[in-house]
């Protein structure tokens, strides 16, 4: 039974990454003004800051079914089953929609399996890593999924952000409330914890911010995830968006305060929550490993 692992680009793996890996990688829509882009095909992380930054009407939207499915098609021609890991069903109604399709389509049935895991960016990476570690293993589709639906809750996102500008423009904010906190220089942190991106703290300073991020991560190692630190199979990653030399400064801060537990890897926000918090941001987080 041969197993492939295909995910979306919100997992952070570029087209040319999924090529050295023996992975698909969906491209994500993302709407500019009306006009219809495919993040890391047709349009570049560079680009989309420039536009974003342009004050261009900037959204992201679920992917075309169809076109998923002729992806699947092709993995299916080389593959018995395929393994889809997309972003969190709690920050898009995209996985819901894919697993309908793979449920309802006969030629997917028993072959596709849709993962509902809450990821989304370096956790879902993780996901991908896990899940192509166990392919290689020779698990089966349904093995893999049965893995990664038990440990979905053991991962972790904060998140700062550099500006209150594209919070306030989606909504998230009264445009009272932004106008306070860029006065007072808030850089707010969220968090996900798997369905959704909400609010942890107001620092006002980076310095503060970072310093509220790595407690909360030893927190959840000393809690929640005590067993998974304990077992030596928790890992930490770093994100970012457009702020990779901070996202570097941070790393070593990181491995400072955190020196036992495994660092992974430093990547770009995915644009499905960037387009809602703008450039600037800086972001880590945790997940089991396989």
């Amino acid at each position: 039974m041969k197993t492939a692992i295909v995910t979306d680009s919100n997992s952070g793996i570029t087209q040319k990454e999924a090529n050295e890996l023996g992975i698909s990688v969906v491209p994500m829509p993302v709407l500019i003004n009306g006009e219809l882009y495919y993040e890391d095909l047709t349009l570049t992380q560079e680009q989309f800051y420039e536009k974003l930054k342009g004050d261009a009407q900037v959204s992201t939207s679920q992917p075309n079914p169809i076109n998923v499915g002729e992806i699947w098609d092709k993995v299916l021609e080389e593959y018995d089953e395929i393994v889809y890991i997309p972003m969190s069903s709690g920050l898009s109604e995209t996985c819901h929609t894919l697993q309908h399709f793979a449920q309802t389509e006969e030629r997917f049935k028993d072959k596709v399996f849709v993962i509902d895991n809450q990821r989304i960016s370096i956790t879902q990476r993780q996901s991908v890593i896990d899940a192509l570690k166990m392919a290689e293993e020779g698990k089966t589709g349904k093995e893999i999924a049965e893995w990664l639906m038990q440990t979905k809750m053991l991962s972790s996102i904060y998140i700062m952000v550099g500006t209150l500008k594209y919070l306030k423009k989606g909504g998230r904010l009264t445009p009272a409330v932004a106008a306070i906190g860029t006065l007072l220089k808030i850089k707010p942190v969220l968090q996900i914890q798997g369905f959704k991106l909400d609010q942890f703290a107001k620092p006002r300073k980076l310095a503060d911010a970072k310093t509220i991020m790595i407690n909360a991560l030893k927190k959840d190692f000393e809690t929640r995830f005590k067993d998974v630190v304990k077992a030596g199979k928790m890992t930490i990653a770093v994100a970012h968006t457009e702020n990779f030399e901070e996202a570097e400064i941070f790393i070593k801060e990181l491995k400072e305060e955190l020196p036992n537990v495994e660092f992974t890897y430093v990547d770009p926000l995915s644009l499905s929550v960037s387009c809602h918090i703008g450039p600037g941001a800086l972001a880590c987080g945790c997940a089991i490993k396989y």
